[in-house]
């Protein structure tokens, strides 16, 4: 009975690895095929068999990328957007989230559900009247029309995501604070944001790789090279009639470094702060 009992464990944790490896190769697949392509020479990106590894690797169409196009400034331009998206949207979200975690009532109930209700509608639907906005505030072609239109989309779930952890932290620890000498905001800032670091980290990401990637609004709202992202400027290999994948292939694993590597460096605050805002201590 206890060997059945071992090989059924056994043959459970067997499968739940291969479950979990198949899992892991599909999501790695399109990164390292566009790898593979973005070192592959264009003579060999078009041939009637498919080959798994280029028989002459190459980063020439790295150092094309570099010198021959403007992707430098496509790449400070997301960093630029995607890091004051960040820091806006932490900030107004935190204020927001402590203000509703800790003054409830019926108001606060109703706003967190509008914001839902709002946050359901495809974003696609936004594009003109944000356009037409930004274009009466002469604010098109500008990180401001970008950075203001970014973090309206990212409060919702931010807030939201801030308020579940807020939730979970003790009123007692704010009190304990205040009859210090402590002010609210004191408490805040000193207190329940630091206890927060997780939730913050969680949200801080969220927002980032959100506005990194963001297309349909830096399309619209920018129109010069000098303002364009990093999604922009790759979505121009894209030809008419032709498409340069060496190029675009080797843009598409350069933008994708950032995230990557700040993901892996934070990905045990991902994981706290999205698990921990359900949890109420």
């Amino acid at each position: 009975m206890v060997r059945r009992k071992r090989w059924g464990n056994r043959v459970k944790g067997a499968l739940f690895g291969i479950s979990v490896s198949l899992i892991v190769i599909y999501a790695l697949f399109p990164f390292v095929w566009s790898f593979i392509s973005s070192i592959t020479p264009l003579n060999e990106l078009w041939t009637p068999t498919i080959h798994y590894w280029p028989r002459h690797p190459t980063f020439n169409n790295y150092k094309d990328l570099i010198r021959k196009t403007p992707f430098g400034t496509y790449f400070r331009n997301s960093a630029i957007v995607a890091s004051l998206t960040t820091l806006a949207s932490v900030i107004i979200a935190t204020l927001a989230a402590y203000s509703l975690s800790r003054f409830k009532g019926r108001f606060s109930a109703n706003f967190l559900r509008a914001m839902i209700l709002f946050h359901m509608f495809p974003t696609v639907f936004m594009v003109i009247p944000i356009f037409l906005i930004m274009r009466t505030l002469h604010l098109v072609d500008t990180y401001a029309a970008l950075v203001l239109a970014y973090t309206t989309f990212s409060l919702p779930f931010c807030i939201w995501m801030l308020k579940g952890y807020f939730d979970s932290i003790p009123c007692e620890l704010e009190e304990a604070a205040r009859v210090d000498g402590c002010t609210r905001a004191g408490a805040l800032w000193r207190i329940i944001v630091p206890l927060s670091a997780p939730g913050v980290a969680a949200t801080a990401i969220y927002t980032f790789i959100g506005a990194w990637n963001e297309l349909l609004f830096a399309v619209m709202l920018t129109n010069s090279n000098s303002m364009r992202t990093l999604p922009v400027g790759i979505k121009m290999f894209i030809g008419e009639y032709t498409i340069e994948w060496g190029m675009l292939t080797a843009g598409g694993v350069l933008a994708s470094i950032p995230v990557v590597i700040g993901f892996l460096f934070l990905q045990k605050y991902l994981v706290q702060g999205l698990t921990a805002g359900g949890v109420k201590a």
